[in-house]
Parts: structure tokens; C-alpha cells; sequence
């Protein structure tokens, strides 16, 4: 599947950086030289992409040799090999910018995404991402926090019912809403963001399997956590809901100024979880560079 996604957007990255040729590497370099060339981790880090990095070099030219030195996903230090590519110095050096672009984009998102993780560990709450990705490089986007140790919030419009506060004022109330959404429902999960808990009443009702509350402080956030718990010990899920180790149904996700300072404080509320734009939307990029060891 990541193949299968990121080759198109590979081929237009080159594209875009290669156009008509590489004018230095092609007046610089006499034909047939070869190198050995390393791709180096320069700050501690969540590696990802190292597949799309062997993909660009791949599509520049099938002769060159990748070798991977870890796995997507690992954490490795400054100065930390993360690949090796053998092969034509000229096809290395002009697939080089594109293939790093890809990783050190993929690894920052990752990186970032593992120390939410991290500041989160023994509570209940799982860390999510959104759909505030870059424009075409959302799944590849939601594969680096994956591999970050996070996980994927709905790809896009048609995966998941998401009754935001927007939706609520055009449709009327978040009766109206749901009432609507229920005549014409799919099997995909629905989740409602709520405001108040007046409109918290108003979500809690069979067939909704999410509350999202957003923007509100840490003791809202509680009361809510509070009021579903009460609602859900009477209200028990039908067998088609509740998610395998769920601890309430509805669940309960939070988002909104999420900040590595107060994404502790927000789980611990009992969250299941925290979505955070930031994995995506902020996250600086992976330093990693590649270096020449040998020509030959």
C-alpha cells in the first residue's frame, strides 16, 4: 500500500526538482563513476520514510543499491547511519535532495509524535492525528505518526461521521443532527463534538460512538469524562459498538491547544483520546544529510 501511494508522488517530486536535468552532477562528473554514500541521522530521532527515500532513488535510476541500516519506526541517535545507496554518483546526487525532502519530513512527524507518546505513557489515552496534513501527503503523513507510535484519526470525509460545531449550527441542534444522520447511516463510526454539557446530553445517545471535546480546560474535560461514565454504566453499548478493550461507549477524545506541556494533564483526565494537529500541521523536519564515503 505505502508503494503503491507514494510512487506517484515521488515521480513528481523529481519531476519537480530534476525538470529537464541536473546541470551541476551532469558538468561535474565524468561517466561511469560510482559511490558509496551514507544517509546520516544529524539529531536524535524517530526514523520513517526509509521506503520512499529507496523508492526515489529506485525511480532515478533501478540500478542504484539502497540498503537500509534500521527500521521505520526506531529511535536512533546523532550521527546514527540510517541507510546506505551504492551506485551511480551522479544518479545519487540527483535523487539526494528528493529522497532526504521525504525523510526528513516523514521522521519529524514521527519524532514528534513519540514524544507525545512518551508524555502520555501510563495513562489511557491514546495520542491521534487529524486531517491538518500537508495537501497530497496525507497518508504518508499518518504512516510517520504510526510509526511514531501514534495512531490514525479518520483519513478523510468518508470514513467516520464527524458532527462538528459546524454542522450543529446548520442543522439546526445536535438532535437534529443525529436524527438526520440516522435516517440515511452507514457502518462507519460516528463522533460529535459537543460544547457544553447541555450539548453533551444531547450526543449521549445510542448509535454515537465518540465525544469529542474541544478546546475546553483540563477540568471540563473531567466534569465531561464524569458525565459519560454516569451515562454509559446505564446505558451498556449494543453488541455491534464498543471497540475491543474500550472502557466506556461512547468513547471520549479531547483536542484543541494540546501542547507537549499539557498533554499529561488532558489524559489524565481518563481521555480514551488526545488528537493533536501539531504531529502534522507543526512538526520541524528531521536534520539528516547524506555523505560520500567512497568513489570509485
Amino acid at each position: 500500500m505505502l508503494e503503491s501511494v507514494a510512487l506517484p508522488l515521488v515521480k513528481w517530486a523529481l519531476s519537480e526538482d530534476v525538470g529537464t536535468g541536473d546541470i551541476t552532477t551532469l558538468n561535474t562528473l565524468r561517466p561511469g563513476v560510482g559511490a558509496r554514500a551514507v544517509i546520516m541521522v544529524k539529531q536524535p530521532g524517530v526514523v520513517a520514510g526509509l521506503e520512499v527515500a529507496r523508492l526515489t532513488f529506485r525511480e532515478l535510476d533501478a540500478s542504484l543499491r539502497f540498503e537500509p541500516m534500521v527500521a521505520d519506526g526506531t529511535w536512533i541517535e546523532a550521527g546514527v547511519a540510517a541507510a546506505r545507496v551504492f551506485g551511480s554518483a551522479g544518479s545519487i546526487f540527483t535523487a539526494e535532495r528528493t529522497a532526504l525532502n521525504f525523510l526528513q519530513r516523514m521522521s519529524g512527524v514521527a519524532t514528534l509524535t513519540r514524544r507525545f507518546v512518551e508524555r502520555v505513557e501510563g495513562t489511557s489515552a491514546t495520542i491521534l492525528d487529524t486531517r491538518k496534513t500537508t495537501p497530497g501527503l496525507r497518508y504518508l503523513e499518518k504512516y510517520a505518526v504510526k510509526m511514531g507510535g501514534g495512531d490514525n484519526h479518520r483519513f478523510a470525509l468518508w470514513d467516520m461521521y464527524l458532527v462538528k460545531d459546524n454542522h450543529i449550527r446548520a442543522a439546526g441542534g445536535v438532535k437534529a443532527a443525529l436524527d438526520r444522520i440516522q435516517r440515511t447511516r452507514q457502518d462507519v463510526p460516528l463522533e460529535v463534538e459537543v460544547e457544553s454539557l447541555v450539548q453533551l446530553a444531547e450526543a449521549l445517545r445510542p448509535g454515537v460512538d465518540r465525544i469529542l471535546i474541544d478546546n475546553r480546560s483540563v477540568e471540563e474535560v473531567r466534569r465531561a469524562v464524569e458525565a459519560v461514565d454516569r451515562w454509559c454504566r446505564d446505558h451498556p453499548p449494543d453488541a455491534r459498538a464498543a471497540r475491543p478493550r474500550a472502557t466506556r461507549w461512547p468513547e471520549v477524545e479531547v483536542s484543541g491547544g494540546i501542547t507537549l506541556e499539557n498533554v499529561r494533564a488532558y489524559a489524565e483526565t481518563g481521555a480514551d483520546y488526545i488528537s493533536v494537529g501539531s504531529l502534522t500541521h507543526s512538526a520541524p523536519a528531521l536534520d539528516v544529510s547524506l555523505e560520500v564515503e567512497d568513489v570509485g
